[in-house]
């Protein structure tokens, strides 16, 4: 077995992965289950030459059990997918698991964490990867079969044409207490990044547009981004972030590197391949969006960064009306 064989069958599994204004009044429409409530769970066996581990995957949609190495789709109508991905590369089955069920009151909530992932092969390799926790409206296609998919895999968004005034959910946040970051992709050692790490939540409303060959691009037509940088004494209830429809960038909390137009984002096209979702401009305020992108994530810096032991709960998501 070779190093960089298991290299690549690790590191593609790690790949994950604000604006506030309060409005009180309106009509909450709770996302399906956008409580947390019901769950999947899913045993798989990892491969043998990398311990052999049975390793349980948390999935959101009705409740079940799953035994065996089997791809997971959106079971029940499940608007959501999770940074939690089975992947099969040259007969290695590996996973990652950075999103868990926890008890809340009498139900569940969500729970992202960032850590860093180990594998060891016969006791001579040794590789560190970190992973943030996200859980996302779309799906993942499984299983990766390639450290390509480790981003392509993802289906980032659902079809959507409303316009809603705000977001809301309940939230608390550990952050690790770190003042700095660490970015960690297995191909190399432990490096800085500068700045504490935060979580994060984004949700974007987007008309897309499909050319003839099959490619995406899209208008921004609202925006929410909101970073966490400080630990909650519990639960927040009820947080709600107003969206801001069009162009935002001469509003005050406008962060340019938080909340511009992406190109990093994947969905599947008509014809069922991952392509880019190149966004190439900001929509007027009155336009009708055909898709809706939200996101929470333990860390803020993208794939590989972040800072171990910065944790996020999440319950109770919907829209006001």
């Amino acid at each position: 077995m070779k190093s960089g064989r298991v290299l690549s069958v690790f590191v593609m599994m790690c790949i994950a992965g604000g604006i506030c204004a309060e409005e009180k009044e309106g009509t909450f429409v709770p996302f399906k289950y956008g409580d947390f409530n019901q769950w999947i769970t899913r045993n798989i066996k990892e491969s043998g030459i990398i311990g052999g581990d049975t390793k349980t995957l948390y999935e959101i949609g009705p409740q079940q059990h799953i035994d065996g190495n089997v791809a997971y789709t959106n079971k029940g109508g499940s608007p959501w997918a999770t940074s939690n991905v089975y992947a099969k590369v040259s007969g290695i089955t590996k996973t990652n698991n950075t999103v868990y069920r926890e008890k809340r009151d009498k139900g569940y909530c969500a729970k992202m964490v960032t850590h860093i992932e180990k594998v060891k092969v016969l006791g001579v390799i040794n590789i560190k990867v970190l992973a943030a926790g996200s859980i996302f409206l779309g799906d993942m296609k499984e299983p990766i079969t390639g450290t390509k998919e480790g981003v392509e895999a993802a289906n980032w968004g659902i079809p959507f044409t409303k316009k809603p005034k705000a977001l809301r959910y309940d939230y608390r946040v550990q952050l690790s207490g770190q003042p700095d970051r660490i970015k960690l992709t297995g191909f190399s050692g432990k490096k800085t990044v500068s700045g504490k790490d935060m979580a994060m939540t984004v949700m974007y409303l987007q008309k897309r547009h499909e050319d003839a060959q099959g490619n995406i691009t899209a208008k921004r037509v609202g925006t929410v981004v909101v970073t966490y940088d400080k630990t909650t004494a519990g639960w927040v209830n009820g947080a709600t972030y107003k969206v801001l429809y069009g162009d935002i960038r001469k509003h005050a909390d406008y962060k340019p590197s938080l909340m511009g137009l992406r190109s990093c984002d994947y969905a599947r096209n008509s014809k069922g391949v991952s392509v880019p979702i190149k966004e190439v401009g900001w929509a007027s305020a009155n336009e009708t969006p055909t898709h809706l992108i939200l996101q929470f994530c333990s860390s803020h810096g993208g794939a590989y960064t972040g800072s171990p032991g910065n944790t996020l709960w999440i319950d109770n998501v919907g829209l006001v009306y």
